[in-house]
């Protein structure tokens, strides 16, 4: 079982959002599962320039760094989202790496899969975070198990007196591969983001015939 968080703050180690993701790691590996963290400002992501040629092949125009972490994701049971909040939203680093999951997110690529998201924040916005956080899980076909936003107010120690709650989520998050996780309200929206995307599977038919195939396979398209 393999656990795989994502980190979106550009203070990479210095950051007090990788700390809280580390601990849901802990719990994670406590519970047998490998983790590994991808600091997504060491890494090399072009903004998406909306050319739409990954409708047409599968593959982005631009060789960097995202086809393989997307490939890390995929070979992942769960994943983690983690962002400090910044102007109360995600880290622009974050939110590029977002947009480039676009061809993913209409393929459904990472269906299956179970993740929850963190958030820290001085004073507000980490609800909110978090919340756009499970969305973007959702829109990859992801079950979130739950999701953690702290509000540190300058307390240096915040972050620490949440470390057994983080591990707990970890470790939940651990269990939803081994035991099964249900959400009925999400697995419904997951029902419906499928609903919208098959007209795009439908509409690439001719040149994405794998994808379609896989579709069918599934049940998705009849």
């Amino acid at each position: 079982m393999k656990i795989l968080a994502l980190h979106g703050s550009p203070r990479t180690i210095q950051s007090q959002t990788r700390r809280l993701a580390g601990f849901v790691l802990e719990g994670a590996a406590g519970a047998g599962a490998q983790t590994e963290m991808v600091d997504l400002a060491d890494l090399h992501i072009t903004p998406c320039k909306a050319c739409e040629g990954c409708t047409l092949t599968g593959t982005c125009v631009y060789d960097d760094d995202v086809a393989g972490i997307l490939s890390r994701m995929r070979e992942a049971d769960g994943i983690v989202l983690g962002s400090p909040v910044y102007v109360d939203n995600v880290t622009g680093q974050l939110k590029v790496f977002v947009d480039r999951l676009a061809d993913a997110v209409h393929y459904q690529v990472l269906t299956g899969k179970f993740g929850c998201a963190v958030a820290t924040t001085h004073e507000s916005g980490g609800d909110e975070v978090v919340a756009y956080l499970n969305h973007v899980l959702n829109y990859l076909g992801i079950i979130s198990v739950g999701s953690i936003s702290i509000a540190t107010r300058g307390d240096p120690g915040a972050i620490d007196a949440m470390e057994p709650e983080a591990q707990e989520l970890g470790k939940k998050l651990a269990g939803a591969k081994r035991n099964g996780y249900s959400d009925p309200v999400q697995e419904g929206i997951l029902a419906d983001n499928r609903a919208y995307f098959k007209m795009i599977v439908e509409k690439n038919r001719e040149f994405r015939t794998g994808e379609y195939d896989t579709w069918v396979q599934r049940g998705w398209i009849r």
